[in-house]
């Protein structure tokens, strides 16, 4: 792409009511460091990579809704997080302030709601390799 950095950077950007304690959350969660912090907004790094998850303080954030529902807020995207051990990396989010809705789509998956209320998925990893 013309005008794209050196740097090659790149990433997701999460809106939140408190961009640093989501920041902290998804760090705290994937054992990835923040690697940025200001008023208004935080990232974490993926270690190893030039990809960041950000997050952004917005004051008129609405909670979306799990499982969608006509007429209320819809989630934009979800992250997937691949585990090896689900009962072990579903006790870990929930520890850490995630919250598992009723409704499971899925025997292999949970899909949790972290503090902000985006939902995100751990699945199992069945790749062998």
């Amino acid at each position: 792409m013309r005008g794209r950095t050196k740097t090659d950077w790149w990433g997701v950007c999460l809106d939140a009511p408190d961009a640093a304690g989501l920041a902290r959350f998804y760090s705290d969660l994937l054992g990835w460091p923040i690697a940025k912090e200001e008023p208004g907004g935080a990232a974490i790094g993926v270690p190893g990579t030039s990809s960041y998850l950000s997050f952004q303080t917005e004051q008129q954030y609405v909670r979306p809704v799990w499982p969608a529902t006509p007429g209320q807020q819809q989630m934009m995207l979800h992250l997937d997080i691949a585990v090896d051990d689900l009962d072990a990396a579903l006790a870990d989010a929930l520890e850490l302030g995630a919250i598992m809705p009723e409704f499971q789509p899925q025997d292999d998956v949970r899909v949790l709601l972290d503090p902000a209320g985006h939902p995100f998925c751990l699945y199992l990893d069945h790749d062998p390799g």
